[in-house]
C-alpha cells in the first residue's frame, strides 16, 4: 500500500468511527432519560463501548493525521486487545450455545424447551436470584402474554400458532401438565395436572404472574438468549474481518510514520 494512501485510509476510517462513537454515547445518555428500568440498563454498557470506540479512534485519527510512530504504535496495540476480545467472546459464544433443542408439541406448532438441556453457565445464570428478578421484571413489562389474547382471538387460532420460546415457556403451562386452554390467556386449573412438573403449581393465569417463576420459561428466554448471541457472534466474525483489515491498513501507516522519521 502506498506511503500516503494507508494514512489517508486510516486517518479517514477513524474519524468515521469517532463520529459513530459520538452517535453510539448520545443514544447512551437518551436511553438513560427512559423511565423503563429495563432499557436503561444498557445505559452504562452504550456509554462505556462509546468511550472506548472514542478513544481508539481519536489515537489512530491524530496517529495518522500527524504521522507520528508513537500514537499509532498505541492505536495498533488497543485494537489487537479489541480483536483478540472479539474472538475470545464469539468462541465462548459458541460454546455456550451449543446446545439446548426444543422438542415439538406434539398436535401443536410451538415447541417446548427444559432449562437443564442449556449449557451449566446459562442455567446458573438464569436461576440467580438477582439475575432472574430483573428479567422477569422486563419480561412482565414487555407483555409478551397480555398481548397473547390480542393476537389470537379463538382458541382454535391460539392452538395452532406458532409462539416464540418465550411465549411458550412464560405465557402458559408446560403441555404435560394438561390443564385445558379456555383461550389464549387463561387455563382451567381446576383439573389435577397429569404431571409431577413442579411448573404445573407454579402456573397461575394472573397477568403478572403466568409462568414466568417457572423453569420453562428460564428454557424460554435461554432459547432467545441463545438466538440473540447466535447472531451477535456472527456479526461479531463479520466485524473482527472488517478490523483485521483495518489493523493491517494501520500497520503500513505505522510503517510508513517511521520510514519518514527516520528520513528526517
Amino acid at each position: 500500500m502506498g506511503v500516503g494512501t494507508s494514512t489517508f485510509v486510516t486517518r479517514w476510517i477513524n474519524f468515521l468511527t469517532m463520529l459513530l462513537a459520538i452517535a453510539v454515547i448520545i443514544f447512551g445518555v437518551w436511553i438513560s432519560t427512559q423511565h423503563d428500568g429495563c432499557r436503561k440498563s444498557l445505559t452504562v454498557p452504550l456509554i462505556s463501548l462509546g468511550a472506548v470506540i472514542f478513544l481508539i479512534s481519536i489515537v489512530g485519527f491524530l496517529g495518522a493525521l500527524k504521522n507520528s510512530s508513537i500514537l499509532l504504535w498505541i492505536y495498533l496495540i488497543m485494537l489487537f486487545i479489541v480483536l483478540v476480545g472479539i474472538l475470545v467472546f464469539t468462541v465462548m459464544v459458541f460454546i455456550v450455545t451449543n446446545n439446548g433443542l426444543g422438542h415439538t408439541v406434539k398436535g401443536l406448532r410451538y415447541k417446548e424447551y427444559q432449562l437443564q438441556d442449556y449449557s451449566s453457565w446459562f442455567i446458573k445464570e438464569l436461576n440467580n436470584s438477582r439475575n432472574w428478578e430483573r428479567l422477569r421484571g422486563c419480561l412482565v413489562k414487555a407483555e409478551h402474554c397480555n398481548n397473547l389474547s390480542k393476537k389470537y382471538k379463538t382458541l382454535t387460532q391460539y392452538k395452532s400458532a406458532k409462539l416464540t420460546p418465550i411465549e411458550a415457556g412464560c405465557c402458559r403451562p408446560p403441555s404435560q401438565c394438561g390443564y385445558p386452554a379456555v383461550n389464549a390467556s387463561y387455563y382451567d386449573l381446576t383439573f389435577h395436572p397429569v404431571s409431577s412438573n413442579i411448573d404445573c403449581k407454579r402456573y397461575k393465569n394472573s397477568r403478572a404472574t403466568k409462568c414466568y417463576d417457572c423453569d420453562s420459561c428460564k428454557a424460554g428466554v435461554a432459547k432467545y438468549m441463545k438466538t440473540e448471541w447466535r447472531v451477535a457472534a456472527i456479526f461479531n466474525v463479520v466485524l473482527f474481518v472488517i478490523l483485521c483489515i483495518i489493523y493491517f491498513v494501520g500497520c503500513c501507516a505505522r510503517r510508513n510514520a517511521a520510514r519518514s522519521r527516520s528520513k528526517c
